[in-house]
């Protein structure tokens, strides 16, 4: 009898029901994914009708942080102390099958439930250095820090990863036995994440080199 991972039990949500082979609940592959993007999208229930929003996170300890304007409709929802849903998607290559029946994407994606709260004090501030490192690391060293208005007009949430699950898609197409005698080309075309070209701000007041962080980035 195939032994029941600890996340499984009591979280039915976080199971993998569609293609269950692809999931994984362990937290080195879920923390990897997490590590390795920077957009999420945060799904809830706004006056009895579905929401979706896309926004930046970071990942600090056990928890993903959000941020938003205090006022804005993310924010007033989730501090309430409604349920959530938020998922992470990279998208690695486009699965080009024989038929368009069995076209997919290799993928890596995480899905996590919970509940969110807003963090205040240091953690607030270390929240949001997070989520500016998350993007572009050694960024956050070389700008300015928000300063006290600016924290009072921004809340921080966060959501613990203890109902979280990954679903993963690697390899060729999968089509149909017949399908392979087809004279049509098959194969995956990877989607590597590439940084294009820098562009400097035309609003600057002097010339400077392009920061470290951003050579680090595009290199």
């Amino acid at each position: 009898m195939k032994k029941e991972h600890p996340k499984l039990i009591g979280m039915e949500r976080t199971r993998v029901k569609r293609s269950p082979n692809r999931g994984h609940y362990d937290d080195e592959t879920i923390r990897a994914i997490l590590k390795n993007n920077y957009l999420c999208h945060v799904a809830f229930n706004h006056q009895n009708a579905p929401v979706n929003i896309p926004t930046l996170y970071g990942l600090l300890g056990d928890y993903i942080y959000f941020h938003g304007a205090t006022t804005s409709r993310l924010i007033t929802n989730l501090e309430s102390g409604i349920d959530v849903c938020v998922a992470i998607t990279q998208v690695d290559g486009l699965v080009l099958a024989r038929s368009a029946f069995h076209h997919s994407m290799n993928y890596q994606s995480v899905v996590v439930f919970g509940k969110a709260k807003p963090v205040s004090g240091d953690l607030k501030l270390e929240a949001l250095k997070a989520i500016s490192d998350q993007i572009i690391p050694g960024r956050w060293k070389e700008v300015r820090a928000p300063n006290a208005k600016e924290m009072k007009a921004t809340t921080v949430l966060q959501l613990p990863l203890t109902e979280a699950s990954a679903k993963i898609r690697t390899g060729p197409p999968s089509d149909d036995k017949a399908d392979y005698d087809l004279p049509i080309w098959a194969g995956v075309v990877n989607t590597p994440k590439v940084y294009g070209e820098v562009e400097t701000d035309p609003g600057s007041k002097v010339e400077l080199p392009i920061s470290k962080s951003v050579q680090s980035l595009v290199k």
